[in-house]
Parts: structure tokens; sequence; C-alpha cells
């Protein structure tokens, strides 16, 4: 489990990324670049790291479940994921 400061910090990113997805885009095109400079830095999408929707866990991050490898493997073993099995042959 990841601490709540961590993941309290990347909600605060990516609520600034959202927050200047226009602006951000419209000096870009512009070619503004001391404009696009003077934006806070944690408002670049960059800056943004995949975390795990539960626990917060950045390693393991499987983009198409939203959820770590830890994460999804216990929720697939138990039945939580429709459609997800055990692979066996």
């Amino acid at each position: 489990m990841a601490k709540e400061s961590m993941k309290a910090r990347e909600r605060k990113r990516q609520a600034l990324v959202e927050k200047y997805a226009d602006k951000r885009k419209a000096l870009k095109d512009a070619g503004d670049w001391e404009g696009l400079q003077k934006l806070p830095k944690n408002s670049a999408a960059v800056r943004l790291h995949n975390r795990c929707n539960l626990t917060g866990r950045p390693r393991g991050y499987m983009r198409q479940f939203g959820l770590s490898r830890v994460t999804f493997r216990e929720m697939a073993l138990s039945g939580k994921i429709p459609g997800i099995k055990k692979a066996s042959w």
C-alpha cells in the first residue's frame, strides 16, 4: 500500500494536467515557449505516473485494468474481474 501522501500528490498532478490541458495546447500551437514555461511544472502530462487505483502501487501497473499486477492477481483468482480466468493447458 502506497503512502497516502504519494496518492494525494498524484491526484493533485492529475487535476493540474486536466486544468491546463487546453491552455497548454494553445500555447504549443502558437509556439509561445515563454508562456508555456510560466505554467506550473506539474501541469505537464509527462509528469504523471500510472498507479494502481486500489492500492496506489506505482510498479507493475496493468494499463488495461488500471491495477497493479498484485491486485489484479488477487481479484482475478477471487473472480472479481469478469472474463478473466487462470490459464491451464
